[in-house]
């Protein structure tokens, strides 16, 4: 039985198809278009899943929408009609998509895909659940879901036993988790629904300053961890804003205006909402606990990849372990409205595995190319490159690596998901302090004070950091060990200066307050990066590399070579290994840059 899973409209479209309960493909829509965090219809991301699974619409039974369209607009009814006339302009902005596309889905879906079958429409945090319960590996556990809004509900908790899910409590718009943050992230000068990783990376070069004035004025937060938000400061329910003049009047002046100079306000601000984040994440996960009894929790929505919360709530909730969606935000909607529909609505039995290793298959779920396909891109474009052997790749590679050299590393199925995890990644030396600086201002063109992640050998984890379990998704944040810490000190930096501190052994994926965002990497996840980096840790007695992910910003994560080449030769990268084939940047012609690219790139 096919079941295909669709998200769209709101941001990361996505697709998967999942074939009687196993998730065969799953991409987002960003990847084939270009276009970050691309909202529209996932045509290229449904094209895909179809041609994994060798199928087309004629052999779908049934196609799933993770969220339900007139729930939704009855609440951006009701909130326009309490506002009005306030939100006017944004509710006439809003209408021209839902009257054209969103109140039609059924039929929008139907033409789309030339289908004909049954439609399944789960509601967003039910699709969120689904998405955080099937896959994992814990026959039972409680679920905790948060977001910004769905339908109506901000986030929700639960239980999952065996193929049932059932939700017991909700948290309504307008309080709610999400929008909070993404309201400082706004206030901050970054994106929304975009830049609020950047906010979680800013946050140690702060000081808490802010977190009385967020819990006396903001939010009225309850042991529980439920709250209500203070409406009075905030504007995202009318207008065009997150925030409004008395926020701007609380925190001490106007929103920082974007690609201006980071303050130590903006520091502050980062850290005071993150600790408040935090705080309300660990409410929620004791109170879980205190009404489902159970020994694991699962978590999805867009705050889910808030992996500093996370680490804490391993550390300090009462749950024994936690498993988190590594596609967390609404790109996973589509894969936890297929399960639901295999799972919860058709009533399908579920089984976990015995080693407790989950079926996400390491989210490996989008596209690969085979060397065929590679050869005769590099062939047509006349690229220079010389051609490894399987058995060759992981020695030569880790032997560059070790020369501090930057790689560019293309193999096998693309991520699903925000995270880079060994196929469309750019790794390098962690031991070397110049790196973190160079990755971040040559090759990403982002921001300096921008954390690097670590990738280390899963059996070594516990070597380096204060870990001591898997994190293959990059979404669990750990101290590193003393025993690897410098004695250097601070000596009075403040801010981004302390990001001149070279603090550990392996300085470039080490952050500011000793902490690592940690993907641990397993043999039966991704052979050919676990043997690179054991080859690494093989000649340098380290078991851990750089891993960030294989584009520059503004930029969706590479699918194809051609991306992939682009992306190399528009960087100051030194090596790009695709397949079996090793291009050297020096042997390449110079590629003609796009002048528009060249002016939003160039930082320094």
């Amino acid at each position: 039985m096919n079941i295909l899973g669709i998200s769209a409209f709101y941001h990361d479209s996505a697709a998967c198809l999942v074939r009687d309960g196993e998730i065969i493909a799953a991409a987002q829509e960003e990847r084939f278009t270009r276009k970050k965090h691309d909202f529209n219809f996932p045509v290229h991301a449904i094209n895909y899943c179809l041609k994994a699974g060798e199928a087309d619409a004629a052999k779908l039974d049934y196609v799933a929408f993770y969220d339900k369209p007139f729930i939704k607009f009855e609440r951006l009814l009701e909130t326009y009609l309490a506002y009005a006339p306030r939100g006017l302009q944004s509710f006439i902005m809003a209408m021209p998509l839902w009257l054209k596309s969103k109140l039609w889905m059924k039929e929008y879906i139907k033409n789309e895909l030339g289908y004909e079958g049954k439609i399944i429409f789960p509601e967003h945090h039910e699709s969120h659940a689904a998405s955080a319960f099937y896959p994992s590996p814990y026959p039972e556990a409680a679920i905790l879901t948060i977001d910004g809004v769905g339908e109506w509900c901000t986030a929700s908790y639960g239980i999952g036993r065996d193929n049932e899910i059932k939700l017991l409590a909700e948290l309504k718009f307008p309080h709610s988790l999400g929008l909070l943050y993404s309201a400082f992230t706004y206030f901050t000068g970054f994106k929304v629904n975009s830049g609020e990783y950047k906010i979680m990376g800013l946050a140690p070069y702060g000081e808490p300053k802010y977190v009385n004035a967020i819990m006396n004025e903001l939010i009225d937060l309850k042991a529980d961890g439920s709250f209500k938000m203070n409406m009075a400061y905030f504007n995202y329910c009318a207008g065009l804003t997150m925030t409004n003049n008395r926020f701007a009047k609380l925190f001490g002046g106007p929103p920082r205006k974007p690609e201006t100079k980071l303050t130590q306000r903006e520091m502050d601000l980062a850290r005071s909402i993150q600790d408040v984040t935090e705080e309300i994440m660990l409410r929620m996960a004791r109170h879980v606990h205190q009404e489902t009894r159970t020994k694991y929790l699962v978590l999805a929505g867009g705050v889910a990849l808030n992996c500093v919360g996370n680490g804490r709530l391993l550390r300090e909730s009462p749950f024994a372990d936690i498993w988190i969606q590594p596609a967390a935000g609404d790109a996973g909607g589509a894969l936890g409205a297929a399960l639901y529909t295999w799972y919860h609505y058709l009533n399908n039995k579920r089984q976990v595995c015995q080693d407790q290793r989950d079926f996400q298959h390491g989210s490996y779920l989008g596209p690969s190319f085979s060397n065929a396909e590679i050869e005769k891109f590099l062939q047509e474009k006349k690229i220079s490159y010389k051609k490894l052997s399987a058995a060759e790749i992981p020695i030569t590679i880790a032997d560059l690596v070790a020369q501090e050299n930057v790689i560019g590393w293309f193999q096998g199925r693309m991520e699903f998901g925000p995270r880079a995890l060994g196929s469309r990644s750019i790794i390098g030396d962690a031991r070397s302090p110049k790196m973190q600086s160079l990755m971040n201002l040559k090759i990403k063109f982002r921001e300096s004070f921008r954390p690097f992640a670590p990738s280390v050998l899963a059996e070594h984890v516990a070597e380096y950091f204060q870990l001591d379990r898997e994190s293959p998704y990059m979404l669990l944040v750990a101290p590193v060990l003393e025993k690897w810490r410098l004695g250097e000190k601070e000596n009075g930096a403040w801010g981004i200066d302390k990001l001149k501190v070279v603090r550990s052994t392996i300085p470039a994926v080490t952050h500011v307050d000793y902490s690592a965002r940690i993907q641990t990497v397993h043999q039966n996840d991704h052979y050919l990066y676990y043997q690179m980096l054991k080859a690494f840790h093989d000649k340098t007695g380290c078991p851990v590399i750089i891993n960030t992910s294989f584009n520059v910003r503004g930029e969706p994560i590479v699918c194809s070579p051609e991306h992939a080449y682009t992306c190399f030769m528009r960087t100051n990268m030194d090596y790009l290994i695709m397949g079996n084939f090793l291009l050297d940047k020096k042997e390449q012609k110079a590629l003609a840059f796009d002048s528009d690219w060249q002016k939003e790139f160039e930082l320094d």
